[in-house]
């Protein structure tokens, strides 16, 4: 942990001032859907058998400093990064290089890419994608340049269900709400103030990305036409729901577009594809009415781990979706540009990769600015370095592995290293990134869970959303060619392009400084917002 970089903070509260502040978090919590379904060691079965409670997610009570000119900069470069990734999505011939390196040591992966290969086979019939990106980044201050001056390094990048930008929106208009009321004391010089607590329009910019896919879709493609829907695949149970109908309830309150949710694990039973249609639109017939919509459409909330995947019928229903008319958020390519391999690839120092998909020098320069150490785990060079490091007891204590997987849980820190590898057939080690650990200024706040309120020492991760609708473009060079082969010159090759980008507000994810990991809905977190301070 580096030293601190921010005033003596949060303030002191006397416990009526403290009563005052936790009364009204929860009740404007609930009110205001800033909520989770309780965890089952919270609130038990028997006691809320329907699982219609609901609690206040896990908040911190304080909005967290976070350097002025870190958020700014995060901000800005999003478009940079949105462009980036959909660049990546529209290029299979570079994307299949990395991937075929993961199929042999990761299933997940495999059975991603067979899903693409099969449709590709077929014919792709919907050239557009949606992404709902979401990159996270921690502040880093070098130690060994003195005087740094903090700056944001990235810790990863979200293609598939970003969540949180429904309660991130309600956090930040909490915090908002708390310091309007008085309910924080006084500081001298005044520390919380209005103008220190950035706007956060995450729920319209989210909901209006989804709107735009819709629009541009198109009209029916079904004979004769159906009505439009957008349709979100959901887990169940879900006790994230409130998060996610926020940006239901928008998109239909502002839009006017309907939109229904859709349990992953009955996609087969609720969709069809008509034989007869070379279109291929995406039928969705909903249990409760007696007529049926065409989808424009999906939104993934679920189908971003193998947990989702319980049967085969559960990828015969991602192929389904897939080869279907249905604008996909995200589509088989963008999910797999996700990988922790293309960061990785992206990232090692000397690669040449970025200058691929962000042509001007300015902005791959300013993207790479962002990247720390990231190595991979094979025989090149930097494998082999990344090798000395990971089986080091001593040296791993700076490093996190991580496999190419989305969601808290999953990756290995510090000395639990050189065991984990130990016990891991070495075939298997390439499945994996080494990741050099970034360590933010030290900071305390105080975070609600399950009702207590816990204070210490607290790091906090910021994650910017973006909005990015492209166009995939097509390749009628010829198929089969060698990875390298004309890239980009060759005739018949439509690189695609990009319609809409936008930067959709942001997420701080704060947990304690002893959790390595960060994930809220995975019990490790908590949401918060920022406060802008300039260091």
């Amino acid at each position: 942990m580096a030293a601190s970089i921010y005033p003596q903070y949060p303030p002191d509260l006397f416990t009526d001032q403290f009563e005052y502040l936790l009364s009204n978090l929860k009740d404007w919590s609930i009110a205001h859907g800033l909520a989770v379904r309780p965890a089952i060691d919270f609130v038990s079965e028997e006691i809320d058998p329907s699982r219609v409670l609901a609690t206040t997610a896990p908040v911190t009570l304080f909005p967290s400093p976070f350097p002025r000119a870190c958020f700014d900069e995060a901000q800005v470069i999003q478009r940079a990064y949105n462009e980036l990734y959909s660049a990546i999505a529209r290029d299979e011939e570079w994307l299949r290089g990395i991937v075929e390196e993961l199929v042999e040591v990761d299933d997940f992966i495999a059975k991603l890419w067979e899903v693409h290969l099969s449709v590709k086979k077929e014919g792709y019939v919907q050239d557009l994608s949606l992404g709902l990106f979401r990159s996270d980044y921690m502040v880093n201050v070098d130690p060994t340049i003195s005087a740094a001056k903090p700056s944001i390094k990235q810790v990863e990048f979200n293609t598939i269900a970003s969540s949180f930008g429904g309660l991130s929106s309600q956090v930040s208009e909490l915090h908002k709400y708390l310091q309007s009321i008085h309910a924080y004391s006084p500081q001298s010089p005044p520390l919380i103030r209005k103008s220190s607590l950035p706007p956060n329009p995450t729920i319209p910019s989210l909901s209006a990305g989804l709107a735009a896919a819709h629009t541009a879709y198109g009209p029916s493609k079904s004979t004769p036409a159906l009505p439009l829907c957008v349709l979100i695949l959901v887990q169940t149970p879900e006790r994230n729901v409130f998060d996610q109908r926020h940006i239901e309830y928008a998109l239909y309150s502002t839009h006017h577009i309907p939109i229904f949710r859709l349990p992953f694990s009955q996609i087969l039973d609720n969709t069809s594809i008509p034989s007869s249609s070379v279109s291929r639109p995406l039928i969705y017939a909903p249990p409760h009415l007696p007529y049926a919509y065409e989808v424009s459409t999906l939104y993934f909330r679920a189908g971003y781990s193998p947990t989702d995947y319980t049967t085969p019928d559960s990828w015969t229903a991602r192929l389904h979706l897939e080869r279907s008319a249905a604008i996909k958020c995200p589509s088989i390519l963008t999910h797999l540009a996700g990988a922790k391999k293309i960061q990785q690839v992206l990232a090692t120092p000397s690669s040449p990769h970025l200058s691929r998909f962000l042509p001007n020098p300015a902005t791959a320069e300013r993207v790479r600015a962002t990247f720390t150490h990231i190595y991979p785990l094979d025989d090149t060079p930097a494998g082999r370095t990344a090798i000395a490091l990971a089986t080091s007891e001593e040296k791993a204590q700076g490093y996190v592995l991580k496999p190419q997987r989305e969601g808290g849980g999953n990756n290995i820190y510090r000395g639990a290293i050189p065991p984990f590898l130990a016990d891991l057939p070495e075939t298997h080690w390439k499945a994996y990134i080494l990741m050099e650990i970034i360590e933010p200024p030290a900071l305390e706040n105080a975070i609600l869970r399950n009702g207590s309120v816990e204070r210490g020492g607290v790091i906090g991760e910021l994650g910017v959303y973006g909005v990015c609708l492209w166009r995939n473009g097509r390749d009628d060079s010829k198929a089969g060619g060698k990875e390298g082969e004309g890239d980009g010159e060759e005739r018949g090759k439509d690189r695609g392009e990009v319609l809409e980008n936008w930067e959709a507000g942001y997420l701080l994810r704060t947990k304690g400084r002893e959790s390595e990991e960060g994930g809220v809905a995975a019990g490790f977190g908590a949401v918060d917002s920022c406060l802008l301070v300039d260091v």
